[in-house]
């Protein structure tokens, strides 16, 4: 990743179409498009490789979560359980509607923690997310027991692991509802975009609804079209969708080319005896985006995280100290920091995070290390770097 990498002609064709015909939005213009409807398009080339009845496209991946939610009927009030592991987007989403993000626990595989969702299941919980960060995935057999026992919504953010799978289905196909994010630095990438999917029929007409300021979409004049609720702006432009109409086309190229890079790395620190490696669970399959490895102690997660910067490996993240990414550095969520009022619903309902014990997540996270895997790299750059990480983290030993 990122797709933008091995941008080529067939990107540039797409979006050439959307130019001669000046049609950028994706709605409506029927007669000046010559036949392109990008966003439609790639919600069919999704529903085909993911194996889903319904896919909807919007304009991010935070768009995509906040409108699956919303088209799940999940309001003010309503609790969602997300990992303490995560990109800022997904409480920001579910704050967007005046609902209840409640932080829990991930374990080694660096995504929600099963036990730990199950004892923070109240009676507003509504919908348990997990987020499939770096490319791999939760225990999903887990968490839909639980889900099917509390009677509770399972939503896949995916956005970080669009192509891995688990016991042979598409990340994302998986739960209830699933989301992906085309942003610029993603496996595939819009430029700016995002989607979600769903079997249900109710929730698919809902979301394109709503995502299109209440738009029924019947018939061929929008200005005819009724509203037969609330919506919002979360549209997807031609020319976004354009350029995933041809990356989706070469998300297996990205994926195959991810995987031989991600196992050269994996193979060479493999022989160093103090690295682990982050659990898959049985039956999953990574999308290969990042390397994920732990160390012994926080300390030397740091000493290796900043030998291996000095060294001139570059892609290396520790997310433990990342103000986007890991919940200790999300003042803004803690203090409440907000340019209008929080809904008295958001207020009373956030964690006290003065008193929350997330120490099993500063365990794992804390010992970290997430190694970027590049598209572009070359046989000998991929070599060259799995040498040099070797050298760097062996002359750490005690």
């Amino acid at each position: 990743m990122p797709g933008f990498e091995l941008f080529g002609e067939a990107e540039k064709k797409q979006v050439e179409d959307v130019l001669e015909s000046s049609v950028l939005m994706r709605y409506g213009f029927d007669g000046m498009r010559n036949g392109h409807w990008k966003a439609q398009e790639l919600e069919n080339k999704i529903c085909n490789r993911f194996k889903t009845k319904h896919a909807h496209v919007v304009s991010s991946g935070t768009a995509a979560l906040t409108v699956a939610l919303a088209s799940a009927g999940v309001g003010a009030g309503d609790e969602v359980i997300m990992p303490t592991f995560t990109f800022v987007a997904s409480f920001e989403s579910i704050l967007a509607l005046g609902t209840v993000p409640i932080l829990v626990d991930v374990d080694d595989t660096l995504t929600l923690n099963p036990e730990a969702v199950e004892k923070a299941i109240t009676d507003k919980t509504k919908v348990v997310m997990p987020v499939h960060m770096c490319g791999s995935m939760a225990d999903l057999d887990a968490l839909q027991a639980i889900c099917k026992k509390h009677g509770l919504l399972l939503l896949e953010d995916a956005c970080q692991a669009i192509g891995g799978s688990y016991k042979g289905k598409p990340l994302g196909s998986i739960g209830d509802l699933g989301c992906f994010s085309f942003d610029y630095v993603k496996t595939i990438t819009c430029g700016e975009g995002g989607a979600l999917i769903t079997d249900n029929k109710t929730f698919y007409e809902n979301a394109h609804k709503y995502a299109d300021h209440g738009h029924d979409h019947i018939g061929n004049d929008r200005g005819a079209e009724a509203h037969p609720f609330l919506g919002y702006n979360f549209r997807i432009s031609e020319l976004n969708a354009a350029v995933g109409c041809a990356q989706i086309e070469r998300l297996d190229e990205f994926l195959s080319i991810q995987k031989k890079q991600y196992s050269i790395l994996r193979k060479a620190l493999s022989n160093i005896s103090e690295i682990s490696f982050r659990k898959v669970p049985e039956g999953g399959v990574e999308n290969y985006s990042f390397l994920n490895f732990f160390l012994p102690t926080e300390n030397d997660a740091r000493k290796a995280h900043k030998a291996l910067s000095d060294g001139g490996v570059d892609g290396c993240f520790y997310w433990y100290d990342n103000n986007w990414h890991y919940y200790r550095k999300w003042e803004h969520l803690i203090d409440q920091k907000s340019l209008g009022k929080l809904p008295e619903e958001v207020q009373n309902g956030l964690q006290d995070f003065s008193k929350t014990d997330f120490s099993l997540s500063d365990h794992w996270v804390g010992r970290n290390i997430s190694c970027l895997i590049k598209l572009g790299w070359s046989k000998d750059e991929v070599n060259e770097r799995a040498k040099r990480m070797v050298e760097v983290l062996s002359s750490l030993r005690v």
